[in-house]
């Protein structure tokens, strides 16, 4: 036992070993393990993969075959789960192996034929496929060799993985199952390597449509694939189908597992080891899973891409498409209603015109409303039934829906949508308090610019480019990081390049600001910086020599569409003045208050962390996170409310 178990850790450290190697060179290595036809002690193995004879055309075209489609592929997690694959896998009885065989071990043994008959597939994905179509590309130069490589993924590693490690220690635990009669172990320790299933799995749909395009493009390429299409190893399978074979591998692990950990008996020593392995083979089917619902998703964005004809790239890891179909714009200068098409995504909603000439594009974007601020209600409307109201920052849109139902699946999918943005813009506390975001290590001293890499200020920090003040959008004004301060910045005030010492000299994306420091050009006048205005004061800034500042609730109607959090701020050196932002990062208030005069009294509600300002007429009410930050708050305001300026720098503030 104790040599086995010994042995079993070599083969997994001579595995990581293998894969290292491969990931570093990005070599495709010829294995020549276990091949297709080998044998293993106890049961036959399935037809294997021998040799093959080349057809003639007549042959190839009474082959009949077909492709995978993708909603195929998109229905794969459904079916997965069926269990319908069983039937073609039904464990044989060997020789001699009884007919009293425990349950658990017939089990076992059909994970073992499995195995054997899934190796021989991977071994003529790699070593027959993949090898004669790169003989192919290096010798006629009809085709790329890195077209061969992307539509084979890492299907070596994969094939290396089965053949050397998983399949020969189950049959060596078949084998001394009367001694040793359990497998957890083994799989618990070779489990973690089936995660990389996911690159061949997003790599998938990728792999099929270049397979497609290159059969019909190149004839050498169609021809080595037709020949052994139709070798006796193929079975008269096509090789996409071929290929669709490690895409199920997985969740055929996980069921096989689960029945095996139902079967055993409730003392067994296997149960405990049994139970973490079917816990890690749940974990890769998950990440598997993951990757195909993510290929879906970006396939879903790029498709839209395409319709729309946009030369801004909605196919970004943020952006999830909710929903999308027809409606009817209700005008207010014509009568009847105008057919317009809508696209729902996380974080905005594209209003669209069908085109009436297609070239290229389906749709043409009219507006494009931002989820954030954005609100909608159902109209009773006796003229246009199944109507409903979007309003949003940049346009209100009267809309008429074919049905009762779809009316209410606009409005649900919308209001899901905005209810995700208020959640996810809900609180940047924790990130500000956190060392990572203290402010004082974000900028970097002019004498050091350039000379090192800038912690790069976090994208949800800020809500406009921190050089203009303008507020972002996914469209039109993206978000860019200087490469010399680590702000962000938009497109416009990070159009320039300059040196950096700490990337070899190589010139990069730089702001304004940093590009005039390091190279001292004279920028015309139109590029120069506006003057700043009243707002234009940064958080930054004000957060380092605060009196005091943190977030607060802002309660009541006087603070409109401004959100219902936000970083306010009195600065040491304007302390009569209140700033209120968006977000601790930003560089302009959207609200600043003159506190002199004003009275500070609780709130109305029986909360006692409400708090209000109030001034003629002028109403601010606010709510701290406690009761001992609403008294800081308080005493600080009644100081700026009488005029009270700081002394000097023995005063102590009330910074939080």
């Amino acid at each position: 036992m104790e040599g086995a178990s010994e042995e079993t850790l070599t083969s997994v450290s001579s595995l990581v070993t293998v894969f290292e190697n491969s990931r570093m060179t990005g070599a495709v290595p010829r294995v020549h393990g276990l091949e297709a036809g080998h044998q293993q002690p106890g049961c036959r193995a399935p037809t294997s993969a021998g040799p093959w004879e080349k057809p003639t055309v007549e042959e190839a075209l009474e082959s009949g075959s077909r492709t995978v489609s993708r909603r195929y592929l998109s229905s794969l997690k459904n079916k997965l789960s069926s269990g319908a694959w069983r039937k073609s896998y039904q464990p044989r009885t060997c020789p001699g192996s009884g007919t009293q065989e425990p349950e658990e071990k017939k089990i076992v043994r059909e994970l073992l034929e499995t195995e054997q008959a899934y190796v021989a597939r991977l071994h003529l994905l790699d070593q027959v496929f993949f090898q004669e179509l790169l003989k192919e590309a290096r010798s006629s130069k009809a085709f790329p060799e890195d077209v061969v490589r992307l539509i084979f993924s890492n299907i070596s590693s994969i094939y290396q993985f089965h053949s050397q490690f998983f399949l020969p220690e189950l049959q060596r635990r078949l084998d001394d199952w009367t001694t040793t009669p359990r497998i957890g172990d083994v799989i618990q320790k070779l489990a973690p390597f089936l995660k990389m299933y996911s690159e061949y799995v997003k790599n998938f749909e990728r792999a099929i449509e270049l397979l497609a395009t290159w059969t019909d493009k190149s004839p050498p390429f169609q021809e080595v694939i037709t020949r052994i299409q139709s070798s006796e190893a193929s079975a008269s399978l096509t090789l996409q189908h071929h290929m669709l074979e490690p895409v199920q591998r997985i969740p055929r692990y996980e069921l096989l597992l689960k029945e095996y950990v139902q079967k055993l008996p409730g003392q067994a020593p296997d149960l405990a080891d049994a139970q973490k392995a079917l816990d890690m083979i749940f974990s890769a089917a998950q990440h598997s899973n993951a990757a195909i619902t993510e290929m879906e998703r970006l396939q879903e964005l790029w498709d839209v891409y395409q319709r729309l004809g946009l030369e801004d790239d909605i196919v970004d890891p943020s952006n999830t498409l909710l929903r999308e179909g027809p409606v009817l714009k209700i005008s207010f200068r014509r009568s009847g209603p105008m057919e317009r098409y809508l696209f729902l995504f996380n974080n905005m909603l594209l209003y669209c015109v069908p085109r009436v000439i297609q070239v290229g594009a389906h749709f043409q974007v009219r507006t494009r409303i931002d989820v954030a601020g954005m609100k909608v209600r159902e109209l009773t409307d006796a003229e246009f039934p199944h109507s409903f109201l979007v309003s949003g920052k940049q346009r209100t849109l009267e809309l008429r829906a074919r049905s009762q139902e779809e009316m209410i699946s606009w409005l649900q999918a919308c209001q899901a949508a905005i209810d995700q943005i208020e959640k996810r813009n809900e609180t940047f506390k924790a990130a500000v308090q956190s060392p990572e975001g203290d402010p004082q290590e974000q900028e970097l001293q002019s004498v050091e610019l350039g000379l090192r890499a800038p912690q790069w200020v976090r994208d949800k920090m800020v809500t406009m480019c921190m050089r203009c003040q303008e507020p972002f959008n996914a469209l039109t004004r993206r978000r860019h990081h200087c490469r010399a301060c680590g702000y962000v910045v938009c497109a416009r005030c990070s159009d320039y390049r300059a040196e950096l010492k700490y990337d070899a000299n190589r010139p990069n994306r730089v702001c304004l600001d940093c590009y005039t420091f390091l190279t001292g050009n004279v920028l015309p006048e139109e590029k120069e910086d506006k003057r700043r205005g009243i707002l234009e004061k940064g958080a930054v800034a004000g957060s380092e020599q605060s009196l005091i500042c943190s977030f607060l609730q802002l309660l009541g109607d006087k603070w409109g569409k401004s959100g219902p959090r936000g970083w306010c701020v009195i600065p040491r050196d304007d302390p009569l003045v209140l700033y209120v932002y968006a977000a601790p990062q930003d560089m302009r208030a959207h609200t600043s208050i003159p506190l002199l005069g004003y009275q500070v009294t609780a709130g109305p509600q029986a909360d006692p962390r409400v708090f209000q300002l109030q001034q003629s007429g002028q109403l601010y009410t606010f709510k701290a996170e406690s009761e001992e930050l609403k008294g800081r708050w308080v005493k600080a305001m009644e100081r700026a409310a009488s005029g009270w300026i700081p002394g000097g720098p023995d005063d102590k503030d009330l910074s939080d």
